[in-house]
């Protein structure tokens, strides 16, 4: 198809969207529910299937920690897919990348935090 070709997107009332748009913008929120469910699981795992775990607590703050953290890129990702829809709708600008640095970042924090207590558990 060439651009003479290309249907003409003027002709649209405003505030429409094309359907691949917003296709993709599900597709998007469907992956942060995705990971979300992967993090409560693995907290619930930890949780409950680990008998011990490094010192007395650290079982349980790592396993609500990654609870905490699925729930809050739940939260993150559906506050992102409506900026998302609304700046489709609107024409505005799109969001950040900021909500996808801080679950990266509370990822990383939670990895070094198994790293240490792997490490404590085996030389103790």
């Amino acid at each position: 198809m060439t651009a003479h070709d290309a249907p003409d997107h003027d002709d649209r009332p405003l505030g429409s969207v094309d359907a691949r748009f917003t296709l993709a913008a599900e597709r998007t929120v469907l992956a942060w529910i995705r990971t979300s469910l992967g993090l409560i699981a693995a907290g619930v795992a930890v949780l409950h299937v680990i008998d011990r775990f490094g010192e007395p607590g650290t079982r349980q703050a790592l396993g609500v920690t990654l609870i905490a953290v699925g729930a809050l890129t739940a939260v993150l990702g559906g506050w992102r897919w409506r900026r998302t829809t609304t700046a489709l709708r609107t024409g505005s600008d799109m969001p950040g990348g900021g909500a996808v640095w801080v679950v990266i970042a509370a990822i990383v924090v939670l990895a070094a935090a198994f790293a240490v207590v792997s490490l404590i558990g085996a030389s103790g």
